[in-house]
């Protein structure tokens, strides 16, 4: 009778256990920092869409300045009115969005100046705006103006 006394390559159970030890640490970092990524991720699409929604008010404000001849500021009801012999738009802040039309801009604003002439002013006749953000827009300055022609300071 023969004796197998071959010895059998194989790994011992100390040392897969070894390896499971370590795989299951590369595997915990990896969704570490896969987390670590989609949270950055989520912030850049946060600060895009934040600066795409500025970027459309500073357009549609910066389009009307210089659409109509004669804008107004209502500071009770705090509405910014623009109107030509043709046509009228309004802008109404709220404290979280700004209304215009059918459109809605959901922008936070610390500040609004209104100017006429480069003096501030609080009601009535303007042409220009200085807009300041919250610190959630990073604290964003929109300056939009309009140059005056002589029918501005007819009465």
């Amino acid at each position: 009778m023969k004796l197998w006394n071959k010895k059998l390559d194989a790994f011992t159970l100390s040392e897969m256990i070894i390896v499971l030890i370590l795989t299951s640490i590369v595997v915990g970092l990896a969704f570490t920092i896969l987390t670590l990524v989609q949270r950055h991720m989520e912030a850049i699409q946060n600060n895009l869409n934040q600066t795409t929604e500025l970027n459309k008010l500073e357009q549609s404000l910066s389009l009307d300045f210089n659409r109509y001849n004669q804008i107004n500021y209502d500071a009770i009801t705090d509405d910014l009115l623009f109107s030509s012999e043709l046509d009228s738009k309004s802008y109404h802040f709220l404290e979280s969005y700004i209304i215009k039309g059918r459109d809605t801009f959901h922008i936070q604003l610390k500040t609004k100046t209104m100017y006429f002439d480069g003096i501030e002013t609080a009601n009535n006749k303007i042409d220009a705006i200085k807009l300041e953000t919250t610190k959630a827009f990073q604290n964003q300055h929109l300056f939009i103006f309009k140059a005056n022609d002589a029918t501005q300071f007819m009465d």
